[in-house]
């Protein structure tokens, strides 16, 4: 008798313990829990690609636990969004508890179907909370992107269009003897380590209205001045005739690489109106090739915004090379902005590469940046090939020990105090127009002007008193009448 009244003592006792336990949780149907935002929203994503990943943070207010009941997807398996709650990668989950003044973590996912047009789809979907028979809800939105996908493609002729836009993954190869026609306003972009690469010949002619994009292919805001999103642009030796025009290429690991050791001959390509920015490597990697460079803006590269090696014929006319790397806390820059140099060498165990630099001319140029020690151009010239070059009526932010005075290359250049081109925002915005008080307002060499009375933007450089160096033009407001 007395062990059963032992045992039911022990009964009674652990179910006390549990209905205290119960009354810990709040159980008033007014119980409401907090959010960080009340929609968790999606920048494009592409079609049948995953997105980055959003959070939502859930707070409980109160000084006692809450219980959850369940926390679901309210399409569940039918959701475009994935959700991993708390660490579970799970549409849904059961009994979930947070502490007193706690919180916990739902980070979100989603991929959108193609829907076959080129409009912007708009997924939704929420997160759908149950607590005390309380419901509550947070929103999910994305909108998405259908596109044309180039995987692994040797291109024969062919032209692309504007109607959709392009993913590249892996490669898209030019072959040898066919050409790349890109249309006005086409966007192409590249998945990670991706590149387009050109044998044949490439003519990316857009317009100063619809211009051609080349980026990667994270469309989030988190990812819009990431370097290193893509392998780049590169045309092989022996790849004639490409033209680049009203052109943007950003967020690569060499923008353009113009000629390669490994092939024979060189490249040729005219770049009009072309940006190229934001590169982990370099902007222009030219390899004993031929380039004529007219309205272009290179700018923040891990190493070289341009750099001309082992030979060939160059020509910058109203170009901006400002290399401003580090204003996304990458390493401070030791490289200068712009490197020219007819020799090369690869390794100790191999012969250097040598080649004439027939031409190196920069004509109402801005060469500026950030680099550790001051100096935006080197020069390295071996004689056992010609080394020309030429700045006329340029910008040159170079040390003090730099000299200059050699008529033969340099004309009329502008450089030590008082030369800073005071760009508006190089860093963060990456906006390159010039400051009222830059060095370069009004200072451009008429005569070369002349043959590019347009900027890069399409705007007159002879509204005011003269044309400006480089690529873009200082246009004052008019006070309003």
């Amino acid at each position: 008798m007395k062990k059963l009244i032992y045992i039911l003592l022990v009964l009674l006792s652990v179910g006390y313990l549990f209905s205290c336990e119960d009354e810990k949780y709040l159980s008033s149907s007014d119980v409401k829990l907090l959010f960080s935002v009340d929609t968790v929203m999606f920048d494009t994503v592409f079609t049948t690609i995953g997105s980055t990943t959003q959070h939502l943070k859930i707070y409980n207010p109160f000084d006692q636990k809450i219980l959850i009941s369940s926390i679901k997807l309210a399409k569940g398996e039918a959701s475009n969004f994935r959700l991993n709650i708390n660490g579970i990668s799970a549409n849904e989950v059961q009994n979930f508890e947070i502490a007193p003044f706690d919180s916990m973590y739902i980070f979100v996912e989603v991929t959108v179907d193609p829907s076959g047009q080129n409009l912007p789809l708009v997924v939704k979907d929420s997160i759908e909370f149950m607590t005390n028979n309380n419901p509550q809800h947070v929103d999910l939105i994305a909108w998405g992107q259908d596109f044309k996908l180039i995987k692994r493609q040797i291109l024969k002729s062919t032209t692309w269009t504007n109607d959709k836009p392009y993913l590249v993954y892996n490669y898209a190869f030019v072959d040898s003897n066919a050409t790349l026609t890109i249309e006005p306003g086409t966007k192409i972009y590249f998945h990670k380590d991706a590149g387009l690469y050109v044998k044949g010949k490439v003519l990316a002619k857009g317009t100063v209205e619809n211009p051609i994009l080349m980026y990667g292919d994270r469309l989030e805001d988190v990812y819009a001045n990431v370097p290193d999103q893509w392998n780049g642009v590169l045309l092989y030796s022996g790849s004639k005739n490409n033209e680049f025009s009203n052109v943007e290429i950003k967020n690569a690991n060499i923008g353009l690489q113009v000629g390669n050791i490994e092939n024979e001959g060189f490249a040729t390509v005219k770049l009009t109106n072309t940006k190229i920015q934001n590169m982990a490597y370099a902007g222009i990697f030219a390899l004993k090739s031929d380039i004529v460079a007219n309205n272009c803006l290179v700018t923040n590269c891990g190493f070289y915004a341009v750099a001309l090696l082992v030979g060939g014929n160059y020509e910058f006319n109203h170009s901006t090379i400002a290399n401003y790397w580090g204003g996304y806390g990458f390493k401070a820059r030791s490289t200068p902005a712009v490197l020219i140099s007819n020799i090369l060498s690869v390794s100790k165990d191999k012969p250097d590469y040598i080649g004439d630099i027939v031409k190196a001319d920069f004509n109402n140029s801005i060469i500026a940046g950030n680099a550790i020690d001051g100096n935006e151009l080197f020069l390295k010239g071996n004689s056992e090939a010609l080394f020309n070059f030429k700045f006329d009526r340029c910008i040159l932010q170079v040390a003090d020990t730099f000299k200059t005075s050699n008529a033969d290359h340099f004309i009329n250049v502008i450089r030590g105090k008082g030369s800073d081109p005071k760009f508006v925002d190089p860093y963060k915005k990456m906006i390159f127009e010039l400051d009222t008080l830059s060095s370069a307002k009004d200072a451009a060499k008429l005569t070369i002007s002349k043959l590019y009375p347009l900027d890069l933007k399409g705007r007159d450089r002879f509204l005011d008193k003269g044309p400006d160096i480089g690529a873009l033009e200082r246009q004052e407001k008019k006070p309003a009448k």
